[in-house]
């Protein structure tokens, strides 16, 4: 059985079921990322789609926001331990990819 108890599948892809988020947590694997380093490795995302990915991805609890008080004004995004558990998810599929694609 794949799934423990229905639903399970479905509320995992609501949060990291798109085309950009599973990208998105990918890069802040590694290390906390700003706005524009996200937007360079990210090509071809908009801007105004990468900032409501991020804003859902907060929501979720999946990333922290921290904003400086800096001039210019500095944000940095970086995964909480409830996104680093979707690391073993994203290592799977990248695993698939690599056979199959």
């Amino acid at each position: 059985m794949v799934e423990k108890r229905e639903g399970c599948i479905n509320a995992s892809l609501k949060v990291i079921g798109d085309k950009w988020t599973g990208l998105i947590v990918r890069d802040l694997a590694t290390e906390t990322q700003r706005f524009s380093h996200l937007q360079q490795s990210l090509r071809g995302i908009s801007p105004r789609t990468l900032s409501e990915r991020l804003d859902r991805l907060q929501a979720c609890g999946v990333i922290t926001k921290q904003v400086y008080a800096e001039v210019p004004p500095r944000t940095e995004y970086s995964l909480t331990p409830k996104g680093r558990d979707l690391l073993p998810i994203l290592e799977a599929m990248a695993d698939w990819g690599l056979k199959y694609l």
